[in-house]
């Protein structure tokens, strides 16, 4: 069921309860979690934190742990699948779950007997699925019908009539897409209790700033919700230019920005950032000579040296930052660049540190998805968790350094997967494959990681390909996983255009195609658009999906 009151339906209830928290490993996820931790701080809430980054993950944490509690909080995983049939919990068991991922599953929302609660944001859905089907007095029933197709029998079953309202589910659940950032909506839950902090804005700030980075929300969707959190902006961070309000010298500060779209600007060089920054790298078509040839003629047309567009941001002449903005985008406009900046928020932490929303999502996801080996899943996670509190400043600049090396790695593979015309076209999708031995291979094996070089990647061959249908397709991409094991990560990206809803329909193509060929599929991450293979069965695979998106 969908909760009303998210403040006596949710927090009052877990208050005086001892609550476990199961929280995905993405930065949206680690938002909402820190917003919530501080809550129950406040309220000295006895809670136990374990961190998931898949369903396999989840359950065995779930099996471990259900002894010892009845009432189990899950952020960013959950949402869109039946969680009674995945957890098998027993009947005082109580979930509340607060996730991004959309469609909502619907036995979730209408079954009684084990309550499973979801954010308030999306009571409209419900009220739009009851109108759709007709009305809501056979909603479980209905509901279970989604088994059967979620997980069907032979194929002769299928070719059996389907019910309107099985067509209903089928329409309802086909594309999979994100709704309101979890942190966003944990940061509102704060603010009913008048318990919102500047730090939990800010920590609500960056959930939305990777939804937009990782492209899981439309620019309309970012745009709206940008504005909402101007206003509690404008709240938090009013001052008075008199001496009673000055700032003090460790004092934070949130700032919205109408800031240039380039990664990390402020702590690495121009140049640099120009250089693995996806929006200009595609444009400028830098993995040819004639990309850097448009490059120079950029820097030329804005009259910056090389030699100050080559050091560190920090260190340029004060004369040259004064205007820097509007004189990049004066010289974007003339290279056809139009959506140069873009609305965004930045901190400060006293008088010395600055970043950008962006700049942390980017740090956050370089430690949690790190390729060194001094720590497992869950040390990466707790560093990640850690580099979001302004006491740990040390971490945030390492996630820092960790991004720079992700973006070089990404933007040398996409020129690589260009150069040498890796991405082919299928008939109905594009199709790129990392092989093993190709550098940096490693830094693509988990999930995140492997998905904004696929949206990367298929942004610059949009803009390099002279075939007006090729840049209408899809891409489904692949990389090794473990050698060990056999198996490759593959991730499914949906079309590149400017009037893309964002909505995904790889999760249930790759299921339907995976069983028509028996393929060894494990459908382990919380977007079902990312699945781990047998590479053996890849082709096999391939040749179904073709087939059934033909």
């Amino acid at each position: 069921m969908f909760v009303s009151d998210f403040r006596k339906e949710f927090y009052e209830v877990v208050q005086s309860q001892r609550v476990l928290l199961f929280v995905a490993s993405d930065v949206d996820a680690l938002c909402a979690c820190k917003i919530l931790q501080a809550l129950f701080q406040c309220d000295h809430v006895q809670y136990t934190l374990v961190p998931v980054s898949g369903w396999q993950e989840l359950e065995t944490a779930f099996l471990e742990h259900k002894e010892q509690f009845h009432y189990f909080i899950l952020i960013n995983c959950g949402a869109n699948v039946d969680l009674l049939d995945i957890l098998q919990p027993d009947e005082d068991t109580i979930f509340f779950v607060c996730d991004t991922h959309r469609p909502v599953n619907v036995i979730n929302v209408y079954n009684d007997t084990q309550e499973i609660v979801e954010q308030t944001m999306r009571r409209r859905q419900r009220r739009e699925w009851e109108a759709r089907s007709g009305s809501g007095s056979e909603p479980v029933a209905a509901a279970l019908e989604k088994s059967s197709r979620l997980f069907p029998g032979p194929m002769s079953d299928r070719t059996a009539p389907r019910s309107p309202r099985r067509d209903i589910l089928f329409d309802y659940e086909q594309y999979e897409y994100h709704g309101t950032s979890s942190a966003m909506v944990m940061f509102e839950l704060a603010w009913m209790l008048s318990k919102d902090l500047n730090d939990m804005l800010w920590w609500a700030i960056v959930g939305l700033t990777d939804q937009w980075v990782q492209d899981k929300i439309t620019q309309m969707k970012y745009v709206t919700d940008v504005g909402v959190l101007q206003r509690h902006v404008s709240r938090h961070n009013h001052r008075n230019e008199d001496e009673e309000n000055t700032l003090s010298v460790d004092c934070t500060r949130i700032s919205f920005e109408y800031d240039l779209r380039l990664v990390l600007y402020q702590h690495w060089s121009l140049h640099d950032s120009l250089c693995n920054t996806s929006y200009t790298a595609a444009r400028f078509k830098l993995w040819s000579v004639h990309g850097q040839k448009r490059l120079q003629e950029f820097l030329a047309d804005m009259g910056l040296p090389l030699k100050q567009v080559k050091q560190k941001f920090q260190a340029m002449d004060i004369s040259l930052k004064e205007n820097l903005r509007e004189m990049i985008e004066e010289s974007a406009n003339k290279f056809g660049m139009k959506d140069m900046r873009v609305q965004t928020f930045s901190i400060h932490f006293g008088f010395k540190h600055k970043f950008l929303a962006s700049d942390v999502v980017f740090a956050t996801m370089s430690l949690m998805e790190s390729p060194e080996k001094d720590g497992s899943g869950t040390d990466h996670f707790i560093q990640a968790l850690d580099s979001l509190s302004r006491s740990n400043l040390d971490k945030l600049y390492h996630g820092l350094e960790l991004a720079k090396k992700q973006l070089r790695a990404t933007q040398q593979t996409i020129a690589s997967c260009l150069c040498t015309n890796l991405v082919i076209s299928q008939g109905p999708f594009l199709y790129c494959s990392l092989m093993e031995g190709t550098p940096d291979v490693m830094l693509f094996s988990r999930p995140a990681s492997l998905s904004l070089l696929s949206k990367h990647l298929l942004k610059s061959f949009v803009c390099s390909t002279k075939n007006r249908r090729c840049k209408l397709l899809p891409l489904v991409m692949a990389a090794p996983l473990s050698v060990e094991h056999g198996t490759v990560t593959v991730v499914g990206i949906p079309p590149e255009t400017d009037s893309s809803d964002r909505k995904n329909f790889f999760g249930r193509a790759f299921e339907k195609a995976a069983e028509s060929t028996s393929s060894r599929m494990l459908h382990n991450h919380f977007d079902l658009s990312v699945i781990e293979l047998k590479a053996e069965d890849r082709s096999k695979f391939l040749d179904a999906l073709i087939s059934l998106l033909s």
